[in-house]
């Protein structure tokens, strides 16, 4: 199977493109992105040299070249969007305009290219804010409170309904927050570790109770890759890491695990609109594709926090904002190999 992968350059992408490459031998990918802030074509340096692997530069929104590139593939899995909340608070026009224009214009190619199929990757944001109890579940009503997150369920009815006006086959996955290897230092978990290392504080927003589900991204890999295969078309599958935290209790976990102080904590003011609790009922995800999170939480964070011990520079770029300048001096913004 020939995948495109959309965003393949961001954390999750490239995380699926090296789980696709090792595990499916069978199997080559196209990575496509248009390498903005938290597209880093450092993160596929290891691909290089591989026959399966390409990487092509581009804007999804660019109907041209995503009409071209949709021609060479067998399947899309799109991840590309900007993912960012507070940055979605200062810029929501740019959210609009990659993860819906750009959602719409993919779809629009694998129709006219002899329906590609398509898995849509998206959030558990887009079902809003969970109280006390509760967990959300693939047909939990949709209620999404950052115009990042209205971004997101605006790109998953356009891919619903491209299967329902056009019977375009289509997957949509819905996960909980992810963690691991490549993930831009703005997020919590890389924040808070990278923060450590550097002897910084970590900010904790309002009182710190704001609870979220963690995923480790090997194992969304593993779902997405099921749904892909396997996924009923037009279904929707939910994959969460049954590891609910508290940020507050998360930072502790974390502060502990490197060793470090509960002084490095800093209670900053609190995110407009800040969702109070995320969790995900996995349970179709099991019954029909087989999947369940099989790395433990707490292992998760060990080797998460092993790996930003080992890839210093690599975050220290990003953070720093040189990184930019780092892979077009060493890679070229062409990429590793023509597409395959």
């Amino acid at each position: 199977m020939r995948l495109l992968i959309t965003g393949g350059a961001g954390f999750i992408g490239t995380n699926f493109a090296y789980h696709v490459l090792e595990h499916h031998p069978e199997d080559s990918v196209i990575v496509f992105d248009k390498l903005t802030y938290a597209g880093n074509l450092e993160n596929l340096k290891q691909l290089e040299q591989n026959p399966r692997f390409a990487f092509v530069k581009g804007d999804i929104c660019d109907v041209e070249i995503v009409n071209d590139i949709v021609k060479k593939v067998d399947a899309v899995v799109h991840f590309a969007a900007e993912s960012h909340v507070d940055r979605s608070i200062d810029d929501p026009m740019s959210f609009v305009r990659t993860n819906v224009l750009g959602t719409q214009t993919l779809l629009d190619a694998c129709r006219k290219n002899a329906y590609i199929r398509f898995h849509h990757v998206s959030t558990d944001e887009v079902f809003g804010s969970l109280g006390r109890h509760g967990m959300f579940r693939e047909n939990t009503a949709y209620d999404p409170r950052s115009p990042y997150s209205a971004s997101k369920a605006s790109s998953d009815h356009l891919v619903r309904a491209a299967f329902h006006t056009y019977k375009l086959p289509i997957t949509i996955s819905n996960c909980s927050n992810n963690y691991g290897p490549y993930c831009f230092p703005e997020k919590f978990i890389p924040l808070a570790i990278t923060n450590i290392l550097e002897g910084k504080k970590i900010p904790i927003y309002g009182d710190g109770m704001n609870i979220r589900d963690w995923l480790y991204v090997e194992d969304h890999c593993y779902g997405i890759y099921a749904a892909l295969v396997h996924g009923r078309m037009g279904e929707t599958y939910c994959f969460g890491g049954r590891a609910e935290r508290a940020n507050i209790e998360l930072a502790e976990i974390i502060l502990f695990e490197m060793g470090a102080r509960i002084d490095m904590l800093q209670f900053v003011k609190d995110r407009p609109g800040h969702d109070a609790r995320y969790a995900i009922d996995f349970r179709k995800a099991e019954d029909e594709l087989g999947w369940h999170p099989a790395v433990p939480f707490l292992h998760g964070i060990r080797r998460t926090i092993e790996w930003y011990k080992n890839n210093r520079e690599w975050w220290t770029r990003i953070k720093n904002g040189s990184y930019t300048q780092y892979y077009e001096s060493q890679y070229g913004l062409g990429g590793a190999n023509e597409p395959v």
